[in-house]
């Protein structure tokens, strides 16, 4: 390649903000990123992409903050044209239905006895809410707009119903599942499409604000389990069953798998690795990739009790939003939120978690939508375009160079080749790198991750430099972390008057050149000409 061609290039990504072009601070380093061709690591599901509604009314606050407006299930605005295309582009997006008030939600049933009432504040009382209510009208608007956009829907049930709660927290009695027996009747019989029930939220080990013991838990899932095999029983495909919706803890996930043995299709947990939303060092962690790699302990631990048990349940995160109590705002509805929860899905995929449930698709301060206006958050588009590219198998990637780097590897959606994702965690250094794909391969364990050692080959290439791949170049407006606004390779992702998402286009760079990673962005790279065994 001529000089004048390579200043082309440069002065096109220095245009488009993905080189920092003033001589007296840039830096540069270099780097190789090895992907493992041979077999996949991890398989997702076709539907890995999922994100949650909840049920908290307006009312919700924390820290002195209410961010939930009217996003709750009982309440959002089903008709807004930019929440239906948002859901739609995804084609399909799964959507889980639950949250802290699902333990005390009644459904409206037919043979529901007592008055369907809304949630009413009260502090001193378990989740500080009185009961609410699913009014089954709303229940049929719902699934009008599920089938509208699409989705595919996992559907929270109330696992405390007939229990009565210890104050240390104990969850006494097994599960009344009257009503939610009658309200999946109803559903089926009204033609509403579910794919999963899921039981409880958060009762799990030592639970949130309430408990209930792995043995019964796993009792009551079977019921749950007896429920859709009656009620489905000519249905096909029957919807599955999930649990038990909460953090993880070791001896109580391998006792409830064991006991709960084939009931069970799905295991979900949730992650909020990043602690509360009032954190100020909330950023620090996210752009640490030491403090990224820890969660890593957990997705393996997970893993490993599902392959020992008798369970024939696949890994879910049910619910992930980083940082509790509703996120922070200009930090969980910003791009730099994107770093957190890109590496999130690369991570989870790694290890053969088949679904990833983001809290929240609207609502809180770490909603994908913004919760007044509906407009697509950075962490929406990242969704959207890892939904686009990304496909179903994982393949090991290590990173040579810097520790700011981080990066992933899948066999590509939209070709037989791969995309590559790389994020720069550095604030100064700009990145160029190569990709090499190894012959041969071991792993050797390192405190908390696999890494690779083997012989590696140049990519194929192109004696005429024909062959291209494609980027997409991820930033911040104007390089501000906390911006709400997210660049695509220069260009700001912004929907229309008519409520329109913009187009997800690359730009086309001769697959000769090095990957070029600019500080504080993210790249997809796909690669159309890779075609590694793995992937063929």
């Amino acid at each position: 390649m001529g000089c004048r061609q390579i200043w082309i290039i440069v002065l096109f990504l220095c245009v488009f903000q993905f080189l920092d072009c003033t001589v007296s601070s840039a830096v540069e380093e270099t780097g190789t990123v090895f992907v493992y061709g041979r077999a996949a690591v991890g398989t997702i599901d076709e539907d890995f992409i999922c994100a949650t509604l909840d049920w908290w009314p307006p009312e919700k606050c924390d820290y002195g903050t209410c961010s939930w407006d009217h996003a709750s299930i009982l309440n959002l605005d089903l008709n807004n044209i930019i929440l239906q295309n948002a859901i739609k582009a995804f084609a399909p997006l799964k959507i889980r239905i639950g949250g802290t008030l699902q333990d005390i939600v009644i459904y409206e049933t037919p043979d529901q006895k007592q008055p369907c009432l809304p949630f009413t504040k009260n502090s001193s009382i378990l989740f500080g809410y009185t009961q609410g209510c699913l009014p089954m009208r709303r229940w049929d608007e719902l699934n009008a707009f599920f089938r509208k956009t699409g989705a595919r829907v996992i559907f929270g049930l109330n696992a405390l119903s007939g229990r009565s709660i210890k104050p240390n927290g104990e969850a006494i009695g097994a599960w009344d599942y009257t009503n939610a027996e009658s309200f999946i009747r109803f559903t089926a019989q009204n033609n509403h499409t579910i794919d999963g029930w899921e039981l409880g939220n958060e009762l799990c080990g030592s639970g949130v604000g309430a408990r209930v013991a792995a043995n019964q838990y796993a009792i009551d899932t079977i019921n749950l389990r007896n429920i859709v095999n009656r009620v489905y029983k000519n249905v096909s495909p029957m919807p599955l069953v999930i649990g038990p919706g909460g953090f993880f803890e070791a001896d109580w996930f391998t006792e409830y798998l064991n006991k709960a043995e084939n009931s069970l299709n799905a295991t979900t947990r949730h992650i909020y690795d990043l602690g509360p939303g009032v954190d100020e060092h909330l950023i620090e962690k996210i752009l640490n990739p030491s403090y990224l790699d820890q969660e890593a302990i957990t997705f393996r631990s997970v893993k490993n009790i599902i392959k020992k048990s008798s369970t024939k349940a696949v890994a879910w995160v049910g619910e992930s939003g980083g940082a509790y109590n509703s996120g922070r705002n200009l930090v969980s509805n910003a791009f730099v939120y994107s770093f957190w929860y890109l590496d999130q899905l690369g991570m989870a995929s790694l290890y053969d978690t088949k679904t990833y449930c983001r809290q929240s698709l609207i609502g809180g301060n770490y909603g994908l939508l913004n919760t007044t206006n509906f407009t697509p958050n950075p962490d929406y588009y990242s969704a959207l375009i890892w939904r686009q590219l990304m496909g179903r198998k994982a393949l090991f990637t290590t990173f040579s160079g810097t520790k700011k780097i981080r990066s992933y590897t899948h066999c590509a959606r939209q070709s037989k080749g791969i995309t590559v994702l790389l994020m720069n965690l550095d604030n100064t250094t700009t990145v160029v790198a190569k990709v090499e794909l190894n012959k041969t391969f071991s792993l050797r364990h390192t405190k908390h991750m696999k890494s690779y050692k083997g012989a590696t080959s140049q990519l194929p290439q192109d004696p005429n430099g024909e062959i291209q791949r494609e980027e997409y170049h991820l930033t911040a407006k104007d390089g501000n972390l906390h911006s709400q606004t997210m660049l695509l390779n220069g260009n700001a992702l912004q929907v229309n008057s008519t409520g329109d998402l913009p187009p997800i286009e690359p730009i086309h760079i001769n697959s000769t050149e090095p990957i070029t990673i600019a500080p504080y962005s993210i790249v997809f790279v796909h690669m159309r000409s890779v075609v590694v065994p793995a992937c063929a």
